[in-house]
């Protein structure tokens, strides 16, 4: 009996604090009129993963964890010794490549000098083979009337060959000389395009080596460090993990017949459990049309009435602008909810942060 006792009073006096706290926190809690109603959560924002394009060697990391960021500022900095060797042999390809341009326009020059050069051989041999043929025409005429002899009109007839020949051979020179223009033609072509090909291998080059320089694309504070400084990661591995603290919100669950009642835009009220003489406005900006925790079977109107549905309470992004270097993610508190317009807010929840 005596060991019993030793064992009961304690029980005993457990039980009676724990009953005088739940006791306390009843009378503690405010009163809540007709058309409001409460649930607890936790605060919560958008989270954004900073993570790295392509692979590589974490070369530094400037912002450790529990820091406030501003948008644009510099995170993390990827290993670039490799990007930038690439970007030194493209830029001397695209050296090569103007230089082989500016010859084979030299090239196109030229040849179409010998083109012209060819014109005037052509011209020249067309007029001696018209010369040769008038020549030869006047012999054999002078020929019939014995005026002249055979010897003549076959040396006559020997020239009018030669300059014939002559037009023939100064035509092929002169299609050989287009072909030389149009080989050109194609070789500037062909250094041009190398030109681009060199130029696009920068630009992606340096594009690779901007994204290797990793910053916060909002405002917001670092929840976590995943990867530290001289690991290497795979293309899209996380590094830091970002809280977006211009949008906070708590998330809190209501059952159906409260639910139903819940519109996009209600004035919400949000007290924390760390700051309890504060208390935050916000905004209902999402409902769920969708129960988040569903019976088996729903049959009945009790069954029914299990069904919870989950509500998103947002705050204003301009109270977090002013107070956003003490938003913490993460807290509990409790939400409270003016279903009815026309119910007043009672006096605990009546003077809000401003």
């Amino acid at each position: 009996m005596k060991k019993r006792s030793k064992y009961l009073i304690p029980v005993i006096l457990a039980v009676a604090v724990v009953a005088a706290y739940f006791a306390w926190g009843k009378l503690k809690a405010p009163a809540l009129p007709d058309g409001i109603v409460s649930a607890n959560g936790r605060i919560e924002a958008t989270e954004i993963d900073i993570a790295a394009l392509t692979g590589g060697r974490i070369a530094d990391i400037t912002a450790a964890e529990g820091d406030f960021v501003k948008a644009g500022a510099v995170l993390v900095q990827m290993d670039i010794v490799q990007l930038n060797a690439q970007k030194r042999q493209a830029e001397a390809q695209l050296r090569r490549a103007e230089i082989a341009v500016e010859t084979a326009k030299v090239l196109v020059a030229k040849a179409e000098a010998e083109k012209r050069a060819s014109v005037a051989r052509v011209d020249q041999a067309e007029a001696v083979a018209d010369a040769a043929a008038r020549k030869l025409a006047r012999s054999e005429r002078l020929l019939l009337s014995n005026t002249t002899s055979q010897q003549v009109v076959d040396d006559d007839r020997a020239q009018d060959r030669q300059a014939k020949a002559g037009v023939a051979s100064a035509e092929a020179s002169d299609a050989a000389a287009q072909a030389g223009i149009n080989s050109a033609q194609a070789q500037v072509v062909d250094a041009q395009a190398a030109v681009e090909a060199a130029q696009a291998s920068i630009d992606s080059i340096t594009a690779s080596i901007n994204d290797a320089t990793l910053v916060s694309p909002r405002d917001g504070r670092i929840q976590y460090r995943v990867a530290e400084e001289g690991e290497i990661v795979a293309s899209g591995g996380r590094i830091l993990s970002l809280v977006d603290l211009g949008d906070v919100y708590m998330t809190i669950f209501l059952p159906t017949s409260q639910a139903g009642r819940v519109q996009v835009g209600s004035e919400v009220r949000l007290v924390m459990d760390a700051a309890p003489d504060y208390v935050i406005p916000a905004t209902v900006s999402y409902v769920a049309d969708v129960a988040q925790f569903t019976p088996k079977t729903v049959e009945t109107a009790d069954e029914r009435e299990k069904l919870m549905f989950r509500i998103r309470a947002r705050i204003d992004p301009e109270l977090l602008v002013r107070y956003i270097e003490y938003v913490k993610t993460g807290l509990p508190g409790m939400a409270y909810l003016r279903l009815d317009p026309s119910v007043d807010w009672p006096a605990t929840l009546a003077n809000i942060v401003k």
